[in-house]
């Protein structure tokens, strides 16, 4: 079990570049977001290959072009997963081509529209993300119908969240643990949205607050290995390992993965 916990929190440089230097594969240009990828291309540990073209990753669609939409439509995406909770879709909701199914699974920010936020107060912005990446009962409920359409379809999807980061980061984590990709990759493409949204991150943002117009930290716009660590440890300490939990409460047993790996890698 420690090795596991070790596995994930190992990080190389050079393991690190060479998902930024296969970018020109994995990021798929759009104009109205960021951060949308395909998680294919990885190496498992068995030496097979997450499959390309079926599984994609990205923030908000809400500001999607007229080309962004066609290309979507290039890309054979039947379902797109989101999410967001109500507040952020009110203010942002996904702009969709014609036939593409929208379901959403809110998680994380229900509340936020209802109860005033602090966004410029990093230690409580910490804290805030660490709560949502412990919540793991939000976590199945929301993550298991992904897992349920991929073993019942062959079509492509997509989810997102707002940043693309966070939401979209834990589920990506916890697919590529399913399919055999070794701990220290998925910590690499969790940590990618760093990369992949560096022109977001580098932005001056500043909000209204209760003492003026503050600065948006750019903590809360980045990734941090100690979140998800933090959702590794919650995990283990509530269920003894990841695959246990992945049986018990998203029905991905060991018949299951096999269907899952049968579907996604080569």
């Amino acid at each position: 079990m420690k090795n596991m916990l070790y596995l994930f929190i190992m990080m190389f440089p050079m393991a690190f570049y060479s998902q930024v230097n296969d970018s020109l594969q994995r990021k798929i240009p759009m104009q109205g977001t960021d951060n949308f990828r395909d998680i294919g291309g990885y190496k498992t540990k068995d030496g097979k290959t997450v499959k390309w073209g079926k599984i994609y990753r990205s923030a908000a669609l809400n500001k999607l072009t007229t080309s962004d939409t066609l290309e979507l439509k290039k890309l054979a995406v039947k379902t797109v997963f989101d999410f967001r909770g109500p507040y952020e879709i009110a203010i942002a909701k996904d702009n969709l081509p014609k036939g593409i199914q929208w379901i959403n699974l809110p998680y994380g920010s229900e509340n936020i529209g209802k109860t005033m936020i602090d966004f410029t107060n990093e230690k409580k912005m910490d804290s805030l993300l660490i709560a949502v990446y412990t919540d793991l009962p939000n976590l199945t409920k929301r993550y298991k119908p992904v897992f349920q359409q991929i073993l019942c379809s062959d079509e492509p999807i997509v989810y997102h969240c707002t940043a693309g980061k966070d939401r979209t980061g834990m589920a990506t984590a916890l697919l590529l643990y399913a399919l055999g990709v070794p701990e220290s990759t998925i910590m690499q493409d969790y940590l990618a949205s760093n990369y992949y949204r560096k022109a977001e991150i580098n932005k001056v943002i500043t909000i209204p607050t209760k003492d003026g117009m503050k600065t948006l930290p750019k903590s809360v716009q980045q990734v941090k290995k100690e979140w998800l660590m933090a959702t590794v440890h919650a995990i283990i300490k509530q269920y003894g390992s990841i695959d246990n939990y992945l049986q018990k409460e998203m029905g991905i047993g060991p018949e299951e993965i096999q269907i899952l790996r049968k579907k996604l890698l080569e």
